[in-house]
């Protein structure tokens, strides 16, 4: 039995995620995944943990079990109410070799650096400077990363730290909410890059890669949304059984800065192509929906759906990682992913550059 199914029977879930006194807490993660992002984080007793999205709870104490009495465990939440039941809910089971604060992820948190080990339950618009400067040599990151700049379009990244870079040595498919400044309320809305947001008559969203093309009152965004919710051009994609997380990947790695995501339905989302005056979406119920019947982003979106299935819908782990330096804003340096099928073998992962 592995390190990590021996602690889950000495963790009780129910107690973290459906506590009594504070009642079940929505910001936690399915435990299957839970399991498989610990199995891989790969930790052991007497190592120094930090895990960005303190959650339930749950997470938390997997680890505090698996790290021992010699070992330690930072975690942090935007939330102050989960960091306060979670400090709480530790505290009753005896478990005081993990701590929670209240603290912005991305940031990290220098004072229990350098950490052997780092995991995030949540997602950062890249792979912060900051999480790389706190870990230790040769110490390992788990976390979800954007591959793209519209929401949802993540992976979850196993990086390990070697000489100050970081090294993308696999992918998986995941993802978690967004990092955010404040505690997010609705867990439906993207909590980043969501360029135009409807409320009445009914919630809807759009997230265009060219925001950079855009002007201030997002004239663009806003229309091609309107295009896309009013009257528009619907079709059935021929294939059935969508595989969500291959195709959205597939459509991320394409590298054209016309990616585009909305949410036009509650509870569904789409991915395509637009323009400023042309769009088409695949959503995730298998409906196509465009501007009008010879919309040159609906032949665009045929013919990445045609290359999509030739290349036999190909999973998020047969892609090869390679992680970008970039400068960005001072408070997000660091190294976006980016994902290719035409690179190296997996396992020889370009590393920061």
């Amino acid at each position: 039995m592995t390190a990590v199914a021996l602690a889950t029977e000495s963790v009780p879930e129910r107690h973290y995620t459906h506590h009594e006194g504070r009642g079940p807490t929505p910001h936690r993660s399915n435990p299957a995944v839970i399991h498989r992002e610990l199995t891989t984080l790969d930790v052991h007793a007497g190592h120094t943990v930090a895990e960005y999205g303190t959650g339930s709870g749950y997470s938390g104490a997997l680890l505090a079990q698996l790290v021992g009495p010699s070992g330690t465990v930072t975690s942090l939440d935007i939330d102050p109410f989960l960091v306060r039941w979670a400090n709480l809910i530790h505290h009753e089971r005896g478990a005081d070799n993990v701590r929670c604060h209240t603290a912005d992820a991305t940031a990290g948190f220098a004072v229990g650096a350098p950490y052997d080990r780092m995991v995030a339950w949540c997602t950062p618009p890249l792979l912060p400077q900051t999480w790389v400067d706190q870990v230790a040599d040769g110490g390992l990151i788990v976390a979800p990363l954007p591959i793209a700049t519209v929401p949802n379009l993540t992976v979850v990244a196993k990086i390990r730290v070697k000489d100050g870079k970081p090294v993308a040595e696999e992918v998986f498919t995941g993802g978690y909410i967004e990092t955010t400044t404040s505690p997010k309320s609705d867990l439906d809305l993207p909590g980043r890059w969501v360029d135009w947001e409807n409320r009445t008559p009914a919630p809807s969203w759009i997230s265009v890669a060219w925001r950079g093309d855009d002007d201030p009152l997002h004239t663009g965004a806003r229309t091609t949304l309107a295009r896309l919710l009013k009257d528009p051009h619907t079709e059935r994609y021929d294939h059935p059984d969508i595989d969500w997380p291959s195709w959205r990947t597939f459509a991320a790695t394409r590298g054209d800065h016309r990616l585009t995501m909305a949410g036009l339905t509650p509870g569904l989302w789409a991915i395509g192509h637009t323009t400023a005056t042309t769009a088409a979406l695949l959503q995730q119920d298998g409906m196509i929906l465009a501007d009008r019947p010879d919309s040159p982003s609906l032949a665009v979106l045929h013919d990445w759906l045609k290359q999509w299935e030739e290349s036999a819908r190909p999973a998020p782990e047969t892609y090869t990682p390679a992680l970008v330096r970039t400068g960005g804003r001072e408070d997000l340096t660091g190294w976006h992913l980016r994902l290719c099928r035409n690179a190296p073998p997996r396992g020889r992962g370009a590393g920061g550059v």
